[in-house]
């Protein structure tokens, strides 16, 4: 049995363990930060434009800014952070998508609680909200979007 193989059957904390002993893993993190970061910049500046100069509502705002972010951050990802051009296009955008919704379903909640809760301004709730769901949005597209 391949050393891949071995390592799919560990339970998850061990897998997680063998990871992270691996330089490649922790480049693809350094990418999928930068993509990241360009999405970030992406959904913070639509976000912003929606909200602040067009008058529409944060929590639409927030949506608008995912869909856009998402597109941009896909492309990325597949092209260049996983390198995962052998795999049907089709297939990783639906399981990047899927696991980007349930990344936006909780900094979405993270959003409306720093602005009802906390009473943030808007545009720092977002930025702070993106970056609370980074990491699971990190795992769930290297561990099943984008695994090989």
């Amino acid at each position: 049995m391949s050393e891949e193989a071995t390592v799919a059957v560990l339970p998850l904390h061990r897998r997680l363990r063998h990871g992270l002993r691996h330089p490649r893993n922790w480049l693809q993190l350094v990418r999928f930060g930068l993509v990241g970061a360009s999405g970030y910049v992406v959904n913070l500046a639509v976000f912003t434009l929606a909200v602040h100069p067009l008058g529409v509502g944060y929590r639409v705002a927030a949506v608008l800014a995912f869909v856009v972010s998402v597109l941009n951050n896909f492309w990325w990802n597949r092209h260049w952070t996983f390198a995962a051009r052998d795999g049907h296009a089709g297939f990783q955008a639906a399981r990047f998508f899927l696991v980007s919704v349930m990344a936006f379903g909780f900094s979405y909640g993270v959003l409306v609680a720093l602005v009802e809760g906390a009473g943030l301004p808007k545009v720092l709730a977002q930025a702070l909200a993106i970056v609370a769901a980074t990491p699971l949005n990190f795992l769930g597209q290297k561990l099943w979007s984008f695994r090989r």
